[in-house]
């Protein structure tokens, strides 16, 4: 009797074994998901029609739910002189049956003016029926900022040297944007002459928080600041497009002088880019930007650094050159201002003490360093022979008679 039911067990756990199998077989399959070289040329027809001005085959690949608002963003980049879009997808993965979200770079290129295009991050998603595939959703990857034309209507204005797109701004205003910019152009090549684009590209967004959308970072950090640049370093003359970002609200308090000098620092940054890496400490490219910006203008040092002066009359000097971190927005803003005066004057020193040639000399050689560590130091010895305490002390003797 034992070996019997001992025998009635194991037979019984067969079946049960077999019968879990069977089970397992029968489960739902992993949904599928289309290719991604299915979508690559989804989104390459999609990129085509776009640049085509084909509005009808422009939203043919798109879900009806999704056609109103793709409507409205095809009119809206209608104003901007498109010179390249396209979709790089990076993954595919299924969403449930007949679904799947797909990540993907846009880049995009303005005609006549970008060498390499603007980037972001993109998140599709795409429904299949009857055996083709509809992008049914388009967002911003997490992180990612928003593009200007999906918050209004874009109105562009070209001037000699650069094009300003703005939106909820008026023509006037962007005119005046676009003939600072102009002026800016050169006066940036004759403190920078190293090739570079010579022109520009201006956004002017509705309001700071539409700017913190565009830069996507809180608006907070932005509100006392009248611009800022974005773009990649040291990416060479393809990298990604740079882009002048004016802050509406601080920019239109500022006076003629105030206007053109922070479009000057700006066209700065966007000619220095190429130059400007990892290596690169944040006094030196923000100082730079700032003693091109003031290169020719008869402006003094207390005049210009009015924060850097007080502390030097106070007996309150900086011992050494601020670190990146003196630069954070968001902060003190009188210890910022002192680390970009701080930054400029070192700037000006070099191109006093060891004249332009050198100081533009100095910051290609640091940005050439593989890393940071030693980028300064090894470029202080090369180009102007001295050393990194030396220099600093020779910075605080020039702060002293400068704004003492």
């Amino acid at each position: 009797m034992a070996g019997q039911g001992g025998g009635a067990a194991r037979g019984a756990l067969v079946c049960l074994l077999t019968v879990l199998s069977a089970l397992a077989g029968c489960a739902a399959p992993a949904p599928e998901r289309p290719a991604a070289a299915e979508v690559q040329r989804l989104l390459d027809r999609h990129a085509g029609a776009l640049l085509d001005r084909d509005e009808a085959a422009y939203l043919a690949d798109l879900d009806p739910a999704l056609v109103p608002a793709a409507r409205t963003e095809f009119g809206r980049l209608a104003g901007i002189p498109l010179g390249g879009w396209s979709y790089r997808v990076t993954d595919v993965d299924p969403a449930g049956p007949g679904r799947a979200t797909v990540e993907a770079d846009l880049g995009y290129r303005i005609k006549g003016y970008d060498s390499g295009p603007a980037t972001t991050r993109r998140v599709l998603d795409l429904t299949e029926r009857d055996g083709r595939w509809y992008v049914t959703g388009d967002r911003a990857a997490a992180g990612a900022p928003q593009q200007l034309w999906q918050q209004g209507e874009v109105t562009a204005v070209t001037g000699r040297r650069s094009l300003v797109l703005g939106v909820g701004q008026r023509p006037e205003r962007l005119k005046e944007i676009a003939d600072a910019a102009d002026r800016a152009v050169p006066a940036v090549g004759e403190a920078w002459p190293s090739p570079w684009a010579g022109r520009i590209v201006v956004l002017v967004p509705a309001s700071v928080d539409a700017m913190g959308r565009l830069l996507g970072a809180p608006a907070a950090s932005y509100r006392g600041i009248a611009a800022v640049t974005t773009g990649e370093v040291g990416g060479g003359p393809t990298a990604p497009a740079d882009r002048v970002i004016v802050n509406p609200d601080a920019y239109g308090v500022l006076g003629a002088f105030g206007r053109g000098f922070v479009l000057t620092h700006e066209t700065t940054h966007v000619a220095t880019r190429t130059q400007t890496t990892g290596a690169t400490p944040v006094w030196l490219s923000e100082g730079f930007a700032d003693w091109a910006a003031y290169r020719g203008t008869g402006r003094t040092a207390a005049q210009a650094a009015p924060e850097l002066a007080r502390a030097v009359r106070a007996g309150e000097g900086p011992a050494e050159l601020p670190d990146d971190k003196a630069f954070a927005f968001g902060g003190d803003a009188d210890a910022l201002a002192r680390a970009y005066e701080s930054g400029w004057l070192a700037c000006a020193l070099i191109a006093d003490r060891w004249g332009e040639a050198k100081l533009t000399a100095f910051y290609r050689a640091v940005g050439a360093h593989p890393a940071r560590a030693g980028a300064v130091e090894k470029a202080l010895a090369d180009v102007l022979g001295t050393t990194p305490e030396e220099f600093t002390a020779r910075w605080r003797t020039y702060l002293a008679d400068r704004l003492g």
